[in-house]
């Protein structure tokens, strides 16, 4: 693991929000950027913007309905690790589809430990050509980001999981330097791997 880990918080808690805040303070790997207490669109705008490193979520922010897409409509706002925060309600088939999971009755040591670990399966995810040129599934994938595709749309057209979509693009990221999608437009444009009348 390079450097300290960005990791923002989206827990309606305040209380747990502060003791998160305090593990990752005694700590050499993360620091907490911003807390926030729900998933409205302002946040997720911002989430959008921050693009942090590690995202830990409450899935009770997230109606009964819509928590088994939780880590879907996370991966549409940004590329970052997303570790559920087991509280009580929230299921196992939840806690599944996230990057890890942390519980409230863990130890700081415990919480540390498992969200390295989740950084660090992350780190380990193979890719090709790892500061080269982009393989034809990336340059594929973000001739899709180009055109204003989410993640889901992406992975829907190309018959790909959302996941292997976010390995992709983080891969785009690291070979090309670039983290929003403007820039990755601007990218593909001066690459010629699309024109403007392809741009929504």
């Amino acid at each position: 693991m390079e450097g300290r880990k960005i990791v923002d918080l989206v827990v309606p808690s305040e209380i747990v929000a502060r003791g998160l805040r305090e593990i990752f303070t005694d700590s050499a790997d993360f620091e907490v950027g911003e807390s926030f207490r729900d998933l409205s669109k302002a946040v997720e705008s911002r989430l959008r913007i921050l693009d942090p490193d590690v995202v830990i979520v409450d899935p009770s922010v997230l109606d009964f309905r819509s928590r088994k897409d939780g880590r879907t409509r996370l991966a549409d706002i940004c590329d970052s690790i997303v570790i559920a925060l087991a509280v009580s309600g929230v299921t196992e088939d939840v806690l599944r589809q996230y990057d890890g999971s942390i519980s409230i009755y863990d130890t700081g040591e415990e919480v540390l430990r498992k969200v390295r670990s989740s950084v660090d399966s992350r780190s380990l995810e193979p890719s090709q050509n790892e500061g080269g040129e982009l393989s034809a599934r990336e340059k594929e994938i973000l001739v899709c980001v180009a055109k204003g595709m989410l993640n889901k749309e992406i992975a829907d057209k190309l018959n790909l999981s959302i996941y292997t979509v976010i390995t992709h693009r983080k891969n785009i990221t690291r070979k090309t330097g670039i983290k929003t999608v403007a820039g990755l437009t601007v990218y593909a444009l001066l690459n010629g791997l699309i024109d403007m009348s392809s741009i929504q």
